[in-house]
């Protein structure tokens, strides 16, 4: 499968997330519904990597590689502590806007600390993004 179909399937996964984790945080505590969703996550993972069978490959990881998805998952930690705590609080079609300017932050921080190039169509695109996320989430 081409790259594009993972990518339109993990939207339209992160869109039944938003809608999902809303319904799952009520009467819960933000932190528990982030625990239990991500031993969900943790089994699921654990789960492919043993039926596709590169359990093998955790032995080649580099350290420098471990490091980096050491910090990743930190950032997980941290992005799902806060958009489960903001669901709590304010409705998903407000948060999940807001939440969705990663789009154009990754695009600026993989130029400045990926070296990848932007072109203008990329620059209006994102501002267009922002403007969009602000005024949906009002």
């Amino acid at each position: 499968m081409p790259w594009y179909f993972y990518a339109l399937l993990s939207a339209v996964a992160a869109a039944a997330t938003a809608i999902l984790a809303k319904m799952g945080v009520e009467g819960v505590p933000s932190t528990v519904a982030t625990a239990i969703r991500t031993v969900v996550v943790l089994v699921l993972a654990w789960a492919v990597v043993l039926s596709a069978g590169h359990q093998r490959a955790v032995l080649t990881v580099s350290s420098r590689t471990l490091t980096f998805l050491v910090l990743s998952g930190i950032a997980t930690a941290v992005s799902w502590l806060a958009y489960f705590r903001a669901l709590q609080a304010a409705p998903v079609s407000w948060v999940a806007p807001i939440d969705k300017l990663s789009l154009p932050l990754t695009i600026v921080l993989a130029s400045v600390v990926l070296r990848e190039s932007v072109t203008l169509q990329q620059l209006v695109g994102v501002s267009l993004m922002v403007v969009g996320a602000l005024l949906v989430a009002r």
